[in-house]
């Protein structure tokens, strides 16, 4: 590579995409570590964004980039990629610190901002990508100590440095973006002598805004109309109007941290692991301020980082993740992979599990919310994060199988979580204090107000004047859903019928896997020996209903134990007794008899058949109720049984084909004889399927059954396992009496005749 005054920006770019194509990808990044070293930011500026699209990929698809999403530590490349890319020492962050001193700026719309291709399958944790992330965190959002100051240091050509805030100037301007990712900058604040930590937040301010840009700045069309929507606006608007004799704060009115443009938008599994992992760190960044931090004042001097601490889930997250994760329980699929959202949402509402202290996970499982939280404001300051999605959780709940082990443990753990000592009564104040009359409101203007230190909390904004709670969290719905919204009480009635409604279903499934259970243990004991002959149970129409391919007897024996558990806890949280417990079974008991397994699902009758109907579908889902399905087409084109070898079927019917096809017209003239033989010959030729002609048939079925009645001769069954055992078994207990083959052959044939003429159906 030739001397850096003799290359011009172009050819330098030209020379580094030729060189990713055709040299190896260890000796590519040595040479990009050296041009970042030699050159000037002037001519690294162009390179910046191809080496961009070369890492994380182009805007279009055409480039995969590195694919850091399923590079694993195995990898050859791993340990390059993480060293390229290191936050302190990586020269990736060292041409962006380069760029950085020269007010280099690149504009990149928010909607090109990068998601998951379809098809590509999940990757894992330990991937380069969340790595990556969790170093990124730590790094510029540290739980310890202070943010690393630069390793690089520039000097600056024209521009002056970003001033920092002032410790007295609240962090009023978090939540409020636009379609420019970076657009509000700290350089507006005033500038003044204060902690060199200062020097070194905006950092982490700009780090934390593109995450939450990336993977929380997406709603559904609904959601989003309703954020967008002027009634919205304006009634936040008139209501803070009204309170602003309270408060004096920045008026932000609910989606103004929304996009100017409704994006589409489907999240996927690896999407919301990263969410969770940026949540899960916040809180722990959170609940790392200093006790006397949490105590002190408001006009106290407290350093920027303590003070993002203070206000970063309530001012960067809060709104965007209720959004992110409102839209998931309204759209995410019905099924098991909806575990990694109901995780991310067991993380948020549980901030005290991430303050760092070490617990003895067994004494610390009924131990609950710890004491030292019980006087902040988390949940009334973040009622709709336990209310509303806990409501939308139990809209998905009661529509899905609860016999399936995944789904049971997802109640669950939801149960558990909202059944700690203390988080009830915790949610119960909030929802009192949101319903409190706003005329009591006003009379309390005058003596309410409550400091920093009596109730507030690292998930609430710190505001320039102390504010009530009551406020707090009347603004904390309206903000999140407009005043217009019509509020349901978690502990309220409607809320409650729902909840034992649900408490219907999970013991209607815990009684369903309880039957599976005693099903399988007692099919596993009959079929232990015979199955080695293919002499197992005949009925090729038996499934265990709401269980998965690999279920087994263990796995309904834990969903019996996760719903058995569920109901205990649903009975601590709404505060049901053990006699109002067994007066709803007991309801629930009088409307089923014992053989309700072999009822038809609820149903009515349409154009083409029956269909289903609500009540039907729920027992179809849990296991309650099922068709007998059964197979209703030609019987000589079944699937082949595990009981029935192969080449013996395949053989057997092309046989019986060949004589159907040359003695058809015989056979039909024989069975449509009215004497003796006729009705022979009906009982050996005539297809079963006319016997069953007053069952129930599926519309396709019921067309193309007329096909395959004629008479026909099927020598299906001596594929059979079962049916070739008898006859060895007859032949050898011909030889004991000294019987050659042909004579037991002709024996076998004999009886046969003569069971079938005893076992036909006489004519009156």
């Amino acid at each position: 590579m030739a001397a850096p005054a003799m290359q011009q920006p172009s050819y330098l770019l030209a020379n580094l995409k030729m060189d990713s194509t055709t040299k190896p990808f260890l000796q590519c990044c040595q040479e990009l570590v050296k041009v970042i070293d030699d050159y000037p930011a002037k001519e690294l500026h162009l390179i910046f964004p191809w080496l961009v699209e070369s890492v994380f990929g182009s805007l279009d698809g055409v480039i995969v980039g590195w694919n850091l999403g399923f590079l694993q530590a195995c990898s050859n490349r791993y340990n390059i990629v993480m060293d390229f890319l290191n936050p302190r020492y990586g020269p990736m962050m060292k041409l962006v610190y380069k760029l950085q001193a020269e007010e280099y700026k690149y504009e990149i719309p928010v909607s090109f901002l990068p998601n998951y291709s379809l098809g590509q399958h999940v990757s894992s944790l330990d991937s380069a990508y969340f790595v990556l992330v969790d170093t990124y965190l730590k790094y510029f959002l540290p739980t310890e100590g202070s943010v690393p100051p630069s390793p690089f240091t520039y000097k600056r050509s024209s521009v002056s440095p970003p001033s920092p805030r002032a410790p007295s100037v609240p962090f009023a301007g978090y939540g409020i973006h636009s379609t420019s990712l970076l657009k509000r900058h700290i350089s507006h604040q005033p500038s003044v002598t204060a902690d060199p930590a200062a020097q070194e937040i905006w950092r982490s301010e700009a780090l934390l805004q593109v995450f939450v840009e990336m993977w929380l700045h997406h709603y559904s069309l609904e959601i989003y109309q309703k954020l967008q929507s002027p009634q919205v606006k304006l009634a936040l608007l008139q209501y803070r109007l009204s309170m602003s004799s309270m408060l004096c704060q920045p008026l932000t009115p609910p989606g103004s941290g929304t996009l100017d443009t409704y994006q589409p938008f489907t999240p996927t599994e690896e999407h919301v692991l990263v969410v969770r992992l940026l949540v899960k760190h916040l809180h722990a960044f959170s609940c790392s301020l200093k006790p006397e931090q949490v105590s002190s004042s408001a006009h106290s001097h407290t350093s920027p980082l303590e003070e993002l601490k203070r206000v970063v889930v309530h001012r960067f997250v809060q709104q965007k993740l209720y959004v992110f994760l409102q839209h998931c329980f309204g759209h995410w699929p019905l099924d098991a992979s909806f575990r990694v959202v109901l995780e991310t949402w067991l993380s948020y509402i549980q901030p005290w599990r991430y303050t760092g202290e070490k617990t003895n996970p067994q004494t610390d499982q009924n131990k609950g919310v710890p004491e030292k939280w019980l006087n902040k404001c988390v949940c009334s300051e973040n009622l709709l994060m336990y209310t509303k999605l806990f409501q939308g959780f139990l809209n998905r709940v009661v529509r899905t199988d609860l016999v399936n082990v995944k789904n049971a443990l997802m109640v669950f753990r939801v149960a558990k979580v909202f059944a700690q000592p203390n988080l009830s009564e915790m949610i119960q104040k909030g929802e009192q204090l949101f319903l409190e009359p706003e005329h009591v409101l006003h009379h309390r203007q005058h003596r309410c107000f409550l400091s920093p230190g009596h109730g507030d909390s690292f998930l609430s904004a710190r505001q320039p004047v102390v504010t009530d709670r009551v406020f707090r969290v009347k603004s904390h719905v309206y903000g999140l859903e407009g005043q217009d919204c019509q509020y349901k009480q978690m502990f309220g009635t409607e809320l409650r019928g729902t909840v034992l409604k649900l408490i219907q279903i999970i013991d209607q499934a815990r009684q369903t896997a309880k039957k599976i259970s005693d099903q399988s243990a007692e099919v596993a004991a009959n079929n232990s020996f015979m199955s080695w002959f293919g002499m197992g149970s005949p009925d090729l129409n038996y499934t265990f209903n709401g269980g998965e391919v690999d279920d087994t007897g263990a796995c309904v024996k834990k969903t019996h134990e996760f719903l058995e558990r569920s109901l205990d806890y649903l009975c601590q949280i709404f505060r049901l007794n053990a006699g109002q417990l067994s007066q709803l079974m007991a309801t629930l008991g009088s409307g089923q008899d014992d053989g309700n397994s072999k009822q038809l699902p609820d149903c009515v009758q349409g154009e083409n058949g029956l269909i289903l109907t609500d009540l039907g579908r729920m027992q179809v889902i849990n296991g309650l109720r099922r068709f007998e399905i059964e197979y209703q087409g030609d019987p000589e084109l079944q699937p082949i049984r595990s009981y029935e070898n192969a080449i013996l079927v395949r053989l057997f019917f092309k046989i019986s084909s060949l004589v159907n096809e040359r003695f058809g017209g015989h056979m039909d003239a024989l069975c449509s004889r009215p004497d003796f033989l006729g009705q022979l010959g009906r009982h050996y030729l005539a297809s079963p399927e006319a016997a069953a002609d007053g069952r129930r048939r599926s519309p396709e079925t019921r067309l193309t059954a007329e096909g395959y009645r004629r008479p026909r001769l099927s020598l299906r069954m001596l594929a059979s396992y079962r049916t070739l055992l008898m006859l060895l078994l007859l032949y050898l207990f011909g030889a004991l009496f000294s019987f050659g083959p042909m004579s037991s052959t002709l024996l076998i044939l004999t009886g046969g005749f003569l069971y079938g003429l005893l076992s036909r159906p006489v004519r009156r």
